[in-house]
């Protein structure tokens, strides 16, 4: 069986929203579900997906119609299994310290992929450049 993958949000956006680098989010994404690999991201990407397209219709990237559409999307797909747990919670702060994180947000997903010993793509250039030194499991999606 192959080895899941775990996704953060700004893999998600990129999958429901057209922006640059959304067409390799969209081989990769295929890829993927050809494979049968299994999709995984902790369950508080709902609200960062959310987040993150309400402050896109704010400043006028997005219609209201196509933010609301996108998160609906995002909310109907059934690929993702949407992880939670104690766990994940405890990992996550601990990884955040480790890696002078200064929010858990994008810890959240580095814990998952850790503790499911999986790759975690991300379109976060920021966050890609801060850990790859440090997280060899990282992998970068966006030219």
């Amino acid at each position: 069986m192959n080895s899941p993958v775990c996704i953060d949000t700004s893999v998600l956006i990129k999958l429901v929203v057209e922006e640059a680098g959304s067409d390799l989010v969209d081989r990769l994404w295929e890829s993927w579900i050809v494979s049968s690999i299994q999709i995984i991201a902790p369950s508080l990407l709902r609200y960062e997906v959310a987040a993150v397209l309400k402050k896109k219709e704010h400043r006028g990237q997005l219609s209201a119609v196509l933010a609301r559409s996108a998160l609906s999307a995002v909310l109907n797909l059934e690929e993702i299994e949407f992880v939670d747990s104690a766990d994940l919670h405890l990992h996550a702060w601990e990884l955040a310290g480790r890696l002078d994180l200064p929010t858990l947000f994008d810890a959240y997903c580095l814990a998952l992929a850790e503790m499911r010993n999986c790759a975690l793509w991300t379109a976060d250039r920021r966050l890609y450049r801060s850990v790859k030194a440090k997280v060899p499991y990282v992998r970068f999606t966006a030219a």
